[in-house]
């Protein structure tokens, strides 16, 4: 089994032909069937590709990734490859293009290994509402990975491929990365184009990864990032290296007090935090608590504005275009309600309601604008913060994973998300690190927040971290 790329890019180095390498990918992945991660295995082509790479490495000219295999959350385009967002809607659909970022990889010969379950259309925070069951968690099969990215979550943990891309609009990869034991990452909005990804709620959305090392989060990132004129939200910004360098490095770090003070929150986890404070102040840091009077607000506020973009994004999924059409439906207003009614899970209607409502007149001034200025005063403190200190540290949840079934109230599991939808809504770069694990070897993370565009600082302060905590 290989779980990162300087395992496999030793066995490449060793004499170990690529095909063999995808060929244990595959039987892993067979083996742990069970756990609902792949909805499909491109078994053809990734064999294919990697015959075309193997020929590369042979001759010298193989790019940066040549031997990497990964894995796409279902709602990432590859082209010629069906696409559904988890959901039943889009039933049988072929993607035209590929996205931009996982071309970007595929063009340093990155092999894509299959498409990864994951919430529907990431709405969700478990992985239990997709249309093609839960992904169950690797580390303790009765619990659930987290979500929406959870089948890329539990790929990585698993060793099913070398990484896996996920998207964050709330937390999507953070909270699964704490509930697995891996790496994850959200960078900075516009760092990663979102050309190619099924949209959710398109001011928050961000591609991101899921990998078992830090040094393959940063080189992953670092391929991905940078300007693409198919996104015109996609910043223009110098990329640069990202490759971790681990260096003694005194910073000025804020915790969020509140954070701590939260109901809920695990024993554990809160003197994991407290144990990694206090060695960052032995070894020459600040690290001072900051109050933000506004946790409370966050959930709420992401859910108004989330909700109200989901509504106007997922209103093309009309079967009529493609994808899942009623069979029962006479007449176009019939076809266009009975295949939504039919083609949509509850959570995803959930949410469409609940954005068609925000955005009604009458209430559009009280929930969507109002949505939109907390917004602003969120930015503005967080700005705030980062005129003082260099990083801002939180956990990455408040407790670990929970049981499949186990949280029934939809309050519940969108509170789930009261860690991280916070660098969602400003838009800063965040990552979850695992640095830690509760008495019943369950693992959680510890999240680092940077300002806008300090990726790098973000992996030298998580690479120092890490040297630091262990």
């Amino acid at each position: 089994m290989y779980k990162t790329f300087s395992e496999v890019k030793k066995s490449i180095t060793s004499g170990v032909s690529l095909l063999d390498i995808v060929e244990t990918y595959l039987n892993t992945i067979d083996k742990n069937k069970d756990l609902n991660a792949f909805l499909e295995v491109f078994t053809e082509s990734v064999l294919e590709n990697a015959k075309i790479v193997q020929a590369k490495i042979e001759t010298g000219s193989a790019g940066r990734l040549a031997g990497m295999v990964i894995g796409i959350k279902d709602n990432i385009c590859y082209k010629d490859h069906k696409v559904s967002a988890s959901s039943k809607i889009l039933e049988g659909f072929e993607s035209l293009y590929t996205a931009t970022a996982l071309q970007r990889l595929i063009d340093e010969d990155a092999i894509v290994i299959g498409r990864l379950n994951c919430d529907e259309f990431a709405m969700g925070s478990s992985n239990e509402t997709s249309a093609y069951g839960p992904v169950k968690n690797p580390i303790n099969t009765k619990t659930v990975p987290g979500g929406s990215s959870g089948g890329s979550a539990a790929a990585v943990a698993a060793g099913l491929c070398t990484i896996a891309l996920g998207s964050d609009t709330g937390g999507s990869i953070r909270q699964p990365a704490a509930f697995t034991g891996t790496y994850g990452i959200k960078p900075t909005y516009g760092r990663i184009s979102r050309y190619g990804l099924i949209a959710y709620a398109s001011s928050f959305d961000q591609i991101g990864v899921f990998a078992n090392t830090l040094e393959d989060t940063a080189l992953v990132t670092e391929i991905m990032a940078g300007k693409d004129p198919m996104d015109s939200t996609s910043s223009s910004k110098n990329v640069g290296q990202f490759t971790p360098e681990v260096k003694k490095i005194t910073k000025r770090i804020a915790f969020i007090k509140e954070s701590f003070e939260t109901e809920g929150i695990h024993p554990e986890v809160k003197k994991r935090m407290e144990e990694i404070m206090e060695a960052l102040k032995a070894d020459g840091n600040i690290v001072e608590p900051v109050s933000f009077p506004y946790l409370d607000y966050m959930v709420p506020t992401y859910y108004v504005l989330s909700t109200a973009e989901a509504s106007s994004n997922l209103s093309r999924f009309d079967g009529v275009h493609y994808g899942y059409r009623s069979k029962e439906a006479v007449g176009v207003e019939e076809t266009y309600k009975k295949s939504r009614t039919e083609g949509f899970g509850k959570e995803v209607k959930r949410r469409i309601m609940a954005g068609t409502f925000v955005l009604s007149h009458g209430y559009y001034d009280a929930y969507y604008t109002k949505g939109q200025k907390v917004r602003r005063v969120l930015q503005n403190k967080t700005k705030e913060i980062f005129n003082d200190y260099d990083f801002i540290l939180l956990p990455t949840t408040p407790s670990t994973a929970f049981e499949i079934n186990a949280v029934k109230d939809p309050i519940q599991m969108y509170l789930q998300d009261i860690f991280t939808v916070h660098a969602n809504l400003t838009g800063h770069p965040a990552i979850s690190l695992p640095y830690g694990k509760t008495s019943e070897n369950m693992p959680f993370g510890i999240q680092l927040m940077a300002k806008p565009f300090e990726e790098k600082e973000l992996f030298d302060f998580s690479a120092y971290l890490e040297k630091l905590v262990q």
